[in-house]
């Protein structure tokens, strides 16, 4: 099985929650990393997604920083309501 890991930075405009965090994460800039595997026995390259993590400053511990996993799916809401946020 072959993994890749896909890193990159997002930035939100607005503090932001995402969906299985307890706390709200401020405005800035995040780095993502997807790791992803590829499917076996095709003809042509192809991965499917398995995990998405964010890194995240740690709470208690000023400049210390966590990385947690998330839903691609919660990601991209929340990333959606930021955006919409700056459009009001």
């Amino acid at each position: 099985m072959t993994i890749r890991s896909r890193r990159e930075t997002i930035t939100f405009k607005h503090p932001f929650h995402i969906r299985g965090l307890e706390r709200e994460l401020p405005a800035g800039a995040y780095e993502v990393v997807t790791d992803e595997e590829m499917i076996e026995g095709l003809s042509f390259a192809s991965y499917r997604r398995v995990a998405t993590m964010i890194t995240v400053p740690s709470e208690g511990v000023r400049g210390a920083t966590e990385m947690l996993s998330i839903g691609s799916v919660d990601l991209a809401d929340a990333q959606r309501i930021d955006a919409s946020a700056a459009n009001d």
